[in-house]
């Protein structure tokens, strides 16, 4: 959540830089999307299914086969395959999925967005998505587990932010503290993710897949890279950046 006090403008490589008329477009817009895909889908239970518990499973089931990816099917090459890295990016599995990965997409979208534009926004989170999409299905090509939702592209941009706004700081809930709420840079609590996810990776095993984290590991790091590469001529925030806040942890 931005900081009203700072809507004016903000300081970027010690310029003031006026924020884009009309907000946060693309991040709203991609919430919205996720929401309603998920809303109309047999797994919000919204949609009504005739025929009972088996008949919604197998709603739900055929709803994942065709618009997640499916790792031994996606090097078929086949076109319906190639697309479902896109198509998965706006599919999530329940509500609580649903919710925290837009959570995340909210927080730190907004200024990821306003620092890139909308149009860089919008390709890098679709193609950064997609990325870690391939990459997870690379590294599980004979699983049959259907892979779904947002988590690559979103975990990209917390990659991005990290580079481009090293001293924001967010306020997040700590389950272990009693949820106590702490304020922290957001480099201390988007390095802690990471290293999370990454020791989620090594303890998953060759046992297959379950949570993508790889594809959160991947996803993290293409974005830290992107923003690297990107903007490393140019100044980062220097001055203390708007105040984010998250609830918790993804």
């Amino acid at each position: 959540m931005i900081d009203p006090r700072a809507v004016a403008g903000r300081v970027t490589g010690g310029l003031l830089r006026t924020v884009t008329p009309g907000g946060p477009l693309v991040t709203h817009s991609l919430i919205a999307a996720c929401v309603l895909v998920f809303a109309i889908s047999p797994l919000s239970g919204l949609r009504r299914v005739h025929g009972g518990t088996d008949a919604v499973l197998a709603s739900q089931a055929g709803y994942f086969e065709r618009w997640g990816v499916i790792p031994s099917e996606l090097w078929e090459g086949s076109g319906h395959a190639l697309l479902t890295p896109l198509t998965a990016l706006f599919v999530h599995g329940s509500w609580l999925h649903l919710l925290g990965n837009m959570l995340f997409l909210y927080v730190f979208g907004a200024m990821a967005e306003e620092r890139m534009g909308r149009a860089g926004f919008t390709f890098f989170y679709v193609i950064s998505g997609y990325l870690a999409l391939m990459a997870y299905a690379a590294a599980h090509a004979a699983s049959d587990q259907t892979l779904v939702g947002a988590s690559g592209s979103i975990s990209a941009v917390l990659g991005a932010f990290l580079y481009l706004f090293p001293r924001a700081r967010v306020t997040s809930l700590f389950p272990f503290l009693f949820f106590l709420p702490l304020r922290f840079p957001a480099w201390i609590v988007l390095v802690f993710w990471f290293v999370l996810q990454w020791l989620a990776v090594q303890g998953a095993g060759n046992g297959g897949p379950g949570v993508a984290y790889l594809s959160h590991v991947v996803g993290f790091a293409l974005g830290f890279l992107y923003a690297w590469g990107r903007y490393r001529r140019t100044d980062r925030v220097k001055a203390p950046a708007a105040a984010t806040e998250g609830e918790r942890q993804p």
